[in-house]
């Protein structure tokens, strides 16, 4: 937890300064609301505020209005309002604003540590449910809809660049056997370590969610179609080169992989690219699985010579 101390008081922001590095959290200290508004926009910016009212130029009760606007977005910064002011309607003032919390100066240390506290546990709980909405409870990918957001921004973003984004659809072969076999908790073991494997071999910036069952949606931006075909069978040997361990027996595994990517033909829609890659993934299973196909716009699918 990050926190930005508010603070035009040169006394009061070296003593609140002081508690804060005794208690070991990281935090700047910032004079004025302006320079302080153009810190919270930017990706990197604190989650906590410790926000004084009387501001020079943007004060604190705006400040807070702007900062609840940048909620719009995902981010949540939990705000306490630091304040001489002691009346119910100052306090109601500030909650109406947006404000979290309410100190009243002069700061007590203890109370304020209680504060930040609580507005650490809300955090901690936000991030939570933020994961659980936008991940698979079982792998922790990403989960269907967070996938295919992550798939339109993507297409979106490559079309502006003029730069192509593939979309791998992948599928684990035989994946009904198991758990017919050795039951469903196996079945679910094979998911963990298959979803394990499919994101430790990618690159930073690529992406990969739990499309459904036992597929799974692999984005990886600026590659082309062989590119993309290469990365794919590699992905696929190392899903397949050893045995996954579980609890009822070793269990090997295979993937089929469809490529597609986006930017050779104008005017597809996302669903479009879902129905290639789909395409290519039925001929893999049709060539006999544990192999990869791309989609190519004259109707036939087809990988590099040494894929099965």
């Amino acid at each position: 937890m990050r926190i930005m101390l508010i603070e035009d008081s040169a006394l009061d922001r070296r003593r609140i300064g002081r508690f804060l590095k005794q208690w070991s959290l990281e935090y700047v200290a910032v004079e004025n609301g302006a320079d302080a508004w153009s810190l919270l926009q930017s990706p990197d910016a604190p989650s906590l505020v410790l926000l004084d009212w009387m501001l020079p130029g943007l004060d604190g009760i705006e400040l807070c209005r702007r900062i609840r606007t940048l909620g719009a977005n995902g981010t949540y910064i939990y705000t306490v309002m630091l304040t001489a002011k002691d009346k119910k309607q100052d306090l109601l003032t500030a909650m109406a604003a947006g404000a979290d919390d309410y100190l009243s100066k002069p700061i007590d240390p203890s109370e304020l540590r209680a504060r930040l506290m609580v507005g650490k546990r809300i955090l901690d709980l936000q991030q939570a449910l933020r994961f659980a909405a936008t991940h698979d409870f079982l792998t922790t990918l990403f989960n269907r809809s967070e996938i295919l957001a992550s798939l339109k921004r993507e297409v979106a973003r490559s079309a502006r660049e003029n730069k192509p984004t593939a979309i791998i659809l992948a599928d684990l072969d035989h994946f009904k056997l198991i758990n017919d076999s050795l039951g469903h908790a196996a079945g679910d073991a094979v998911l963990k370590e298959v979803a394990q494997r499919l994101r430790s071999d990618l690159r930073t910036y690529d992406l990969v969610g739990r499309y459904g069952g036992e597929e799974f949606l692999l984005l990886l931006p600026n590659c082309d179609l062989i590119t993309a075909s290469r990365r794919a069978d590699e992905i696929r040997s190392l899903v397949s080169k050893n045995a996954i361990v579980t609890t009822f027996a070793k269990v090997p595994v295979t993937v089929s992989m469809g490529v597609t990517v986006s930017g050779c033909t104008r005017g597809l829609t996302i669903e479009d690219l879902l129905q290639q890659a789909d395409e290519a993934l039925y001929h893999a299973k049709q060539n006999g699985r544990n192999c990869v196909r791309a989609f190519c716009e004259t109707g036939t699918n087809a990988g590099p010579n040494h894929l099965r």
